[in-house]
């Protein structure tokens, strides 16, 4: 009786050549997952360095990169396109791009941003130098301030001559000390120099003490000479107040009263009877010789009105104008 139940292959009923289909099947697969993943990577990596090497709109305009693309992320900016050159320009610290073709110097790039210098600027590099897009102009903008100090008044030496000493002998009667005189100045500055200074105001904060020096002259009796008087006891204020109602009364401006303040204080710290030991100069103003003020009054020693009416007249005659005169002063510390 035959047999008809179905035969099951086992692996042990497997030919040797079932073996080899079987083997070169799974090593097929294999080959076609490996081909996928080294596919995978290959593009990951293909685009990731693609994206790293690809320079953006923002890098072609950082002032700090040495080179820029000129391909398809330049036409991304307003403005730009494959020829254009990006520099950076600072203004007083703030900064800015501008865009153009054809640079040649730093002026060329200030004309294509439509930047105007102004007389006072500082521009660095140099105008007439060479750009690049590594180049970095700085411009410093001049600015104002009110500034003020003190400056020193120097005092003068007086000699008095006294019979309580022996002809020739000398006695240090006063010990001479500086004064002090507060500037207000309008002082303009550019890259950290001073471009102008211009006083506007000033006053005696402390006024200069003279320096006497006693010279004996025996029994002889002391000649009342202008640099021996007192001189006036009005305080400083009211000799200014004085000299500004009078400026101003009689068509004078403020800057005159502040030109003559600055020259009085500076020659004689504001004192009548002031006397220059070595010139002989005499007075508020220094007149030399002292007798010259007779010309404003007969009490031309003694009075500070006096004194400084011919001080005005004296201005105006040499250079001009009271402020003629400051200027020169200020110049050569002498007039």
């Amino acid at each position: 009786m035959a047999n008809h139940r179905k035969q099951t292959p086992t692996l042990k009923s497997l030919s040797a050549r079932q073996w080899m289909k079987i083997a070169s099947v799974i090593a097929a697969v294999g080959m076609l997952v490996g081909a996928g993943v080294i596919s995978r990577n290959f593009y990951i990596a293909e685009h990731h360095d693609a994206a790293q090497s690809q320079v953006t709109s923002y890098s072609a305009t950082d002032p700090d990169a040495l080179q820029v693309s000129r391909g398809q992320a330049r036409d991304s900016i307003k403005g730009a396109d494959k020829n254009t050159t990006y520099v950076t320009v600072k203004i007083n610290g703030q900064s800015r791009t501008v865009l153009g073709s054809d640079f040649t110097d730093v002026k060329s790039v200030l004309d294509a941003g439509n930047i105007t210098l102004e007389p006072e600027d500082s521009v660095s590099p140099s105008l007439t130098s060479e750009v690049t897009e590594s180049t970095v102009i700085t411009i410093e903008r001049a600015g104002t301030q009110v500034e003020t100090k003190d400056e020193p008044i120097s005092f003068n030496t007086v000699k008095k001559e006294t019979t309580d000493l022996p002809k020739g002998q000398q006695k240090v009667q006063t010990e001479g000390k500086e004064g002090v005189m507060e500037t207000t100045s309008l002082v303009t500055r550019s890259a950290g120099k001073v471009v102008s200074s211009n006083v506007f105001t000033s006053y005696v904060k402390k006024a200069p003490v003279d320096k006497v020096i006693l010279v004996g002259i025996g029994e002889t009796k002391v000649t009342d000479t202008a640099a021996e008087t007192i001189g006036t006891t009005t305080p400083v204020g009211e000799m200014q107040q004085w000299a500004h109602d009078y400026l101003l009364k009689n068509g004078y401006s403020e800057a005159d009263f502040t030109a003559t303040v600055y020259i009085i204080s500076h020659e004689s710290g504001w004192r009548v009877n002031a006397t220059n030991g070595s010139s002989g100069a005499y007075g508020l103003a220094q007149a030399l010789p002292g007798s010259k003020m007779a010309s404003a009054g007969a009490d031309w020693a003694t009075n500070y009105q006096t004194q400084l009416k011919w001080f005005w007249n004296y201005c105006a005659s040499r250079y001009g104008s009271i402020q003629g005169a400051y200027n020169f002063w200020t110049a050569n510390h002498w007039y």
